[in-house]
């Protein structure tokens, strides 16, 4: 089902897409359709590397200590090997 999605824009950056698309050989529908799909798969992507990379730190396992213990030491600006 398709949908309809209505922007404003000012004269200018009206004038700035069709052009783009323009010079592309698009409308400025198809331009804009390609302009939105293009910014969600970056999105995606984004989102996408983030989960990787919590998902690798989280298969790794590192000497800590008690939580508290470590904010009192942060908070007292010290630091106990």
């Amino acid at each position: 089902m398709s949908k309809r999605l209505q922007v404003l824009m000012d004269e200018e950056e009206y004038l700035e897409v069709q052009g783009a698309a323009r010079s592309q050989r698009l409308t400025v529908s198809e331009w804009v359709r390609r302009a939105l799909r293009a910014e969600v798969a970056e999105h995606r992507g984004i989102i996408e590397g983030k989960l990787r990379a919590v998902n690798v730190a989280s298969r790794h396992e590192f000497p800590t200590g008690d939580i508290d213990v470590m904010l009192r030491e942060i908070g007292a600006g010290q630091h106990q090997p």
